[in-house]
């Protein structure tokens, strides 16, 4: 089996860990990642081992790209398509017709939501990612919420397998470097680490509301990641008086560092698939503040790992801020218990096992209508 995997190459959230952490789990010569810009996803491929073609653009709206794929694919001789984000899904359907293999693609996110408050240019490339996927063949969709989204957009509901996203876990905590002093932090401190992209969906600016309605200086913000928001969300921490006790971190390297000083992790999307950054928050054994959304509910399986507060609820975000604060010297237990749990569900084995499985599944029913479609065209000569 030789399966090629595209994306476009410039994401720096859940998404790259996800492609990056699954496809070097394969031998050498049975997958292939293709990008169209070169940057940090395709160099920590390269460095995980990971075959990177790198097929560049002048722009993203140039099509010339498309022959070079078609050409790849026919050339390498490719049994399986697998795309990743709005525009490797693009570009699938548009060359659908003209490669002859199953074509499939990983649900990172709500396809309705990926494009939010990005005006009318966002409202086009919302139809135009539904219409690219309702050509996909088959779908793996990183929740049971997500499986649901796609079947609310009419793909039937045999095409798509659920399987939730999985790390290589420590069996113990690894050594880290970096000190809370490093970054200006007291160990009296109760520091939040939230790790995402800086986008709308994220729901910083409730994260910034909940934390001033607090008024408690004691409690630190850290934010990682970068994206289109990152001015925005500056003036908003200013205005909102928390200023001194938000950072904005950008997008880093030692996220495991980052959530190794901190006290608990948190996530305020309004949307979400099975997020990676959480599990990357249990392996370092944090418990996890988490708007209810995706598959969080399969991670925090108990109010002994951490809190899960509705999508948008400013006070009851901040409620489990000051329940974290309260049970400070309890929460390097509530973490572990996290830990326990999330490295026995969700492994990254598990993951590669259950997506090779449905390779495997897929390329028998396509070998089966190759068939079928042979014999019937003998039976019409």
């Amino acid at each position: 089996m030789n399966v090629l995997h595209v994306i476009s190459g410039g994401e720096t959230g859940g998404s790259r860990k996800h492609v990056v952490t699954l496809l070097s789990k394969f031998a050498p010569g049975t997958a292939t990642l293709v990008v169209f810009q070169d940057g940090p996803l395709a160099a920590e491929a390269r460095q995980a081992g990971i075959d990177v073609r790198l097929l560049t653009q002048s722009s993203r709206y140039d099509l010339s790209v498309l022959s070079k794929l078609v050409a790849l694919i026919r050339h390498e001789r490719f049994d399986l398509l697998h795309t990743h984000g709005p525009r490797a899904n693009l570009y699938g359907a548009l060359i659908k017709r003209n490669i002859t293999i199953p074509w499939m693609t990983t649900v990172h996110s709500d396809p309705r939501l990926d494009f939010m408050k990005s005006g009318w240019k966002g409202k086009w490339f919302t139809r135009l990612n539904v219409w690219a996927l309702r050509k996909v063949d088959y779908f793996f969709a990183v929740s049971e919420r997500f499986k649901e989204s796609l079947v609310e957009l009419g793909i039937a509901a045999e095409r798509i397998q659920t399987i939730y996203n999985g790390i290589d876990f420590d069996d113990a905590p690894r050594p880290h470097t970096l000190r809370r002093a490093d970054l200006g932090l007291r160990e009296e401190d109760l520091v939040i680490a939230m790790v995402a992209r800086l986008h709308p969906i994220k729901g910083h600016a409730l994260v910034f509301d909940a934390l001033a309605s607090l008024s408690d200086p004691d409690m630190k913000l850290l934010v990682v990641g970068d994206g289109p928001l990152a001015a925005e969300l500056r003036e908003k921490a200013a205005q909102s008086g928390i200023g001194r006790q938000v950072q904005f971190l950008g997008f880093r390297r030692d996220v495991a560092d980052i959530y190794a000083l901190s006290d608990v992790a948190l996530m305020a999307s309004y949307s979400e698939s099975f997020p990676l950054a959480l599990l990357e928050a249990a392996n370092e054994r944090l418990p996890v503040i988490s708007t209810d959304v995706g598959g969080v509910r399969q991670l925090i399986a108990s109010s002994d790992m951490g809190w899960i507060v509705p999508v948008g609820d400013r006070a009851a975000l901040a409620q489990a801020m000051r329940e974290a604060r309260s049970r400070k010297q309890e929460l390097k237990t509530m973490g572990e218990r996290l830990y326990e749990h999330a490295s026995t569900h969700f492994s990254l084995q598990r993951l590669y096992e259950e997506t090779v499985a449905t390779y495997e599944r897929v390329l028998a029913i396509h070998r089966t209508r190759k068939k079928e479609f042979k014999r019937c065209e003998l039976d019409n000569r």
